[in-house]
């Protein structure tokens, strides 16, 4: 699970995460430093109903995925042994229900290699109560990942 920080409500009624930097940036150093140690052990941080990853995703090459189990697998797949994240830009907004918006860009370096390759990255985390689970946590709702080329 990601560390435990809890959001703190700046109004009840409109229900918007009043923390939500500390909770991006929190959740982006958990999830980089488990997914350059063991990919594997992502699994906790996804819902096996309702997160979602679109990999690289188009028309011509398909890579959505849908449920902790398959996302998983799809980070595993990937077709090299050691990964380094590097963050360059974090940025964080709130969204309804306690969600916050966190976009990443950065350089990865991939098996030692030498020269970083630009991503970007945008989760949509929601509370775990907003899944049923026990409250005083996130979990990935939405990942988007993309390679910067060109």
């Amino acid at each position: 699970h990601a560390p435990t920080l809890a959001c703190t409500m700046a109004n009840p009624m409109t229900n918007i995460c009043a923390n939500f930097e500390q909770v991006g940036q929190a959740f982006a150093q958990h999830y980089y430093n488990t997914f350059d140690a063991d990919r594997s052990q992502l699994g906790p941080l996804y819902n096996d109903t309702y997160s979602m990853l679109n990999f690289e995703h188009s028309n011509e090459r398909p890579g959505q995925y849908k449920g902790s189990a398959a996302i998983v697998e799809k980070l595993k797949s990937l077709p090299f042994q050691q990964v380094k994240h590097r963050v360059v830009t974090l940025d964080t907004q709130p969204s309804p229900n306690g969600g916050v918006v966190v976009v990443v860009c950065g350089d990865l370096l991939i098996d030692g290699e030498q020269h970083a390759q630009k991503f970007s990255q945008t989760f949509q985390l929601m509370p775990t109560e907003a899944a049923g689970l026990a409250p005083g946590s996130y979990f990935i709702f939405n990942d988007i990942f993309r390679l910067n080329v060109g």
